[in-house]
C-alpha cells in the first residue's frame, strides 16, 4: 500500500503539472471505483485544479466551487501520468483524469476492487474522510504517547492504526520499529518514556529519508514503481536477509494476509516471535532463539 512518502512525492508531481489548469475530463472504466453519487462526478469537470492535500493515505484534489475528489489508492492502487487523451487500460484501469497537459491514469493491480473515488463538497464533507490520527511528521513526543497509550495493542496494530497516527502502513512501520530497537508485538501500555523518545525520533527519522529518497529517484517525473519493497530497507521484506545493523537473520509474523519482519538481535534481545501458523505446526522444533537457527 502506498503510504506517506509515497503519497507526499505523488502531491508534489501533480502540483508540479497540474496546479491552476481545468481537469477537463473524468472517464470512469469501473462503474464501482466511484463511491458517491451527490454531486455528480461530472461536476468536477472542467473545474479549475486549485492544490493537493493529504489525508491519511488518501490523495485529495482541490477543486473550484468548493469541490473535492478524494482518491485512495488502498493496496494496488497506483498513479500513472500518461499522454493526454490516452486509453484506460482494459483490465486494470479504473479512470483518467485528463488536463491540458496529460493525463493520469488511475490503476489496480488484482482482483479485490478496494481503490476508490469520492466526490464531497465542502469542508465538512471531506472532513468525514479523515481518520483523525496525528500527522507524524508534526506531533510531538508527548503526544505520541497519548495517543498509543489511549487503547492496549501491540506496537505494529497502534502504528498502523490511521485514528492515531495518519499515513504509516506496514512496510514503514517495521522500519520504524527497527530504527527504534523495539519489538513489534510488545503492547503500548508497557513502553518506557525512553521508548516512547526513540520511537517518535525512529518515526521522523525514517519518513524523511524515505521521502527524500523517493523524490531523488523520481526527479522532475512522476512515480512509476510505488512498491511497499525496496532493495535499501532494513527488514521490511527482507526476511532471511542479515540485517545491516546487527547481521541476524531478520524474521517474520504471518497472519492472514499481512506479514511483519523483525530483527531478533535488533528488538526482541534475540528471541524468535511465536509465528501463528508455522509455530504450530513445528511445535517443539519452533526455533525460539537466535542460537536455536545455528
Amino acid at each position: 500500500m502506498p503510504e506517506l512518502p509515497d503519497i507526499v512525492v505523488y502531491i508534489e508531481r501533480l502540483k508540479a503539472r497540474v496546479v491552476g489548469t481545468p481537469l477537463e475530463k473524468i472517464r470512469l472504466a469501473s462503474p464501482w471505483v466511484l463511491r458517491t453519487f451527490d454531486p455528480p462526478i461530472v461536476a468536477a469537470e472542467q473545474q479549475q485544479v486549485l492544490g493537493f492535500r493529504r489525508l491519511g493515505k488518501r490523495i485529495v484534489f482541490c477543486l473550484a466551487d468548493d469541490l473535492f475528489m478524494v482518491v485512495h489508492l488502498m493496496v494496488a492502487g497506483r498513479l500513472r501520468w500518461r499522454d493526454r487523451g490516452v486509453a484506460v487500460p482494459k483490465k486494470r484501469g479504473l479512470a483518467a483524469f485528463d488536463f491540458p497537459t496529460g493525463s493520469v491514469l488511475f490503476t489496480e493491480e488484482g482482483t479485490k476492487k478496494r481503490a476508490s473515488i469520492h466526490l464531497v463538497r465542502g469542508e465538512d464533507n471531506l472532513a468525514e474522510h479523515d481518520r483523525g490520527g496525528l500527522e507524524p511528521l508534526d506531533m510531538t513526543t508527548g503526544q505520541l504517547t497519548e495517543v498509543l497509550q489511549r487503547e492496549r495493542h501491540t506496537l505494529k496494530r497502534s502504528l498502523t492504526d490511521a485514528r492515531f497516527i495518519s499515513g504509516i502502513g506496514g512496510a514503514y512501520a517495521d522500519e520504524i520499529m527497527h530504527r527504534a530497537r523495539i519489538s513489534p508485538i510488545i503492547r503500548t501500555d508497557r513502553l518506557q518514556d525512553e521508548d516512547f523518545d526513540r520511537l517518535h525520533d525512529a518515526i521522523v527519522t525514517v519518513l524523511d529519508e524515505w521521502t527524500a529518497r523517493i523524490r531523488d529517484e523520481v526527479g522532475d517525473w512522476f512515480p512509476e514503481k510505488v512498491t511497499a519493497f525496496h532493495d535499501q530497507m532494513a527488514v521490511h521484506g527482507k526476511f532471511g536477509s542479515n540485517c545491516p545493523v546487527c547481521g541476524s537473520p531478520v524474521q517474520r509474523i504471518v497472519y492472514s494476509s499481512r506479514e511483519t519482519n523483525y530483527c531478533p538481535g535488533c528488538q526482541t534481545d534475540g528471541k524468535i516471535l511465536a509465528d501463528r501458523s508455522l509455530s504450530r505446526l513445528l511445535k517443539d522444533d519452533f526455533p525460539k532463539s537466535l542460537d536455536d537457527l545455528e
